[in-house]
């Protein structure tokens, strides 16, 4: 009888051993996987789901991600309203802020006839400056047109190379009408042809400015 218990006992070691076994083998099955399907190459970034549940591979590359991370801080950092333009001062100190555009300029001059007068300011391109003194400008409006700027009481003048420059000016605009008599008289003491001066059949108008203060890009 004794024999009998040893053997069966050594029958459930067996047994029991050959279970765990199989249950080893079973859980080295699960974890093996191909190695194609787990490896990443070293330029990639591997990143996981918030809740754990998976893994994204992006082939990005590390040197592209600091790339975007330094655009991002430099975007973070710069604002457009830092950029500022440095201008030169002439005649009365005025601001930069609050300037028509040379197209609302135009609008507004369209508005007047001759005799009217109002107080603005308009920032444009200088066409043209006074060779002579920097005693008159031309700032370009929109359509092909220009403001003929003059400064207050001949009080100031402007350099002679500021041409191209970005101007701000503030003061008076009005208009000037020029009579069809008047212009005829023009062309023929330019020396122009009898059919030339017949063309003229309509007056002009005339853009004018009285500044009394103007910044220039520097």
């Amino acid at each position: 009888m004794k024999n009998i218990y040893v053997v069966a006992c050594s029958l459930l070691v067996l047994a029991s051993c050959a279970d765990k076994s199989k249950e080893v083998n079973v859980d080295e099955t699960t974890i093996e996987m191909p190695s194609d399907t787990i490896s990443v190459a070293q330029d990639t970034v591997a990143l996981t789901d918030q809740d754990g549940t998976g893994m994204e591979v992006k082939d990005v590359r590390a040197e592209e991600v600091k790339l975007v991370g330094e655009d991002k801080k430099e975007i973070e950092v710069t604002s457009a309203k830092e950029l500022k333009v440095a201008y030169a001062s002439f005649g009365d100190k005025i601001l930069a802020d609050k300037a028509l555009t040379k197209e609302q300029m135009l609008a507004k001059y369209k508005t007047l006839k001759k005799g009217d007068t109002i107080a603005v300011k308009f920032k444009s391109k200088i066409n043209s400056v006074c060779k002579k003194k920097g005693c008159w400008m031309k700032m370009d409006l929109a359509g092909n047109t220009e403001s003929f700027v003059k400064f207050k009481d001949y009080g100031f003048f402007v350099p002679l190379n500021a041409d191209n420059s970005e101007a701000i000016v503030s003061g008076k605009a009005f208009v000037n009408e020029i009579s069809v008599a008047e212009l005829q008289h023009y062309e023929k003491d330019a020396g122009k042809s009898q059919a030339e001066i017949d063309k003229i059949t309509k007056p002009k108008f005339t853009y004018g400015f009285q500044a009394d203060g103007v910044l220039i890009s520097k």
